[in-house]
């Protein structure tokens, strides 16, 4: 599952994405800049390691190369005398930096210093990226699933993630947690929004809040904004459309709109404050 994160760890920038690329990236996942240029001989020692490490970082880290014969003002600006120069960017600023060509093992010490969070607890980091950078958390899981393939709470994370990114690959993981892992439950409650979230596909919101606004009768296109404002995490907007499936008409896709209800509970979890409320919601309807 790291071929997708192996491939963004390395990057190419210029002047015009430096901003975008090394200051406000970093500011999700540290970017660690890579000063060279083709004619400078240690720098071909250095880049290989670098990129060797980059990648199997899983998306710890991001490795931005910078030619400086091509970006002579960058260099410049960072106070660049010689090459390589390596320097560490974090929350949009300059965090570290060294010079020359390392040695891997310098090189892997000087990298655990500056990522200390994400290599002792891949984890921590995955959960408190999730809300505002979902690509760099999968990245995390990653790197915890590297180093642990059988971490259930990182095949739920990943699952999770990916699911609602409509990737394949995120079922795939959600399959592998064991019915006697307490993620069990979750897991099989977003497999079950798997397919759910297939409803919106290719749906505009809009269009859809209007046609239901307009045509309350109109269950299909019910089901689909529920499954448009789940997938979006609007949690307690998709609860409320599938509560009114339910109590128009229950049998609509085979009792579908009950059983995403407890799909959404079962990944909600009962802590949750839109659970309990909905759970008796739902008992009134039935019972």
């Amino acid at each position: 599952m790291g071929s997708s994160a192996a491939s963004a760890a390395v990057i190419e920038v210029d002047e015009r994405s430096f901003q975008a690329q090394v200051l406000e990236r970093s500011r999700s996942v540290p970017v660690v800049v890579d000063f060279w240029a083709p004619w400078c001989g240690p720098c071909r020692v250095l880049g290989p390691i670098l990129e060797k490490l980059a990648k199997e970082s899983n998306g710890a880290w991001v490795l931005a190369k910078i030619n400086v014969d091509n970006n002579q003002r960058l260099a410049q600006m960072f106070r660049v005398q010689g090459i390589p120069a390596v320097k560490a960017f974090r929350d949009g600023k300059l965090a570290d930096q060294f010079e020359g060509a390392l040695p891997e093992s310098q090189v892997r010490a000087w990298l655990n210093r500056l990522l200390p969070a994400e290599q002792n607890d891949p984890l921590a980091a995955a959960r408190e990226l999730e809300d505002r950078a979902p690509d760099e958390a999968a990245a995390r899981y990653r790197l915890a699933l590297g180093q642990n393939p059988d971490d259930h709470d990182a095949l739920l994370g990943v699952g999770r993630l990916l699911v609602q990114q409509g990737e394949a690959e995120g079922a795939e993981a959600l399959k592998q947690v064991p019915a006697n892992s307490p993620h069990y439950a979750a897991a099989q409650g977003w497999l079950a929004l798997a397919e759910f979230f297939g409803e919106a596909r290719n749906s505009k919101p809009d269009a859809l809040a209007a046609q239901v606004a307009a045509q309350p009768g109109d269950i299909d296109a019910r089901y689909k904004l529920a499954a448009l404002q789940a997938r979006n995490r609007r949690y307690d907007d998709a609860i409320e459309q599938l509560l009114a499936i339910v109590g128009r008409n229950r049998a609509f896709r085979e009792d579908g709109a009950r059983k995403m209800l407890l799909a959404l509970f079962a990944v909600l979890g009962d802590q949750h404050p839109l659970v309990a409320p909905a759970r008796r919601k739902l008992a009134n309807l039935l019972f």
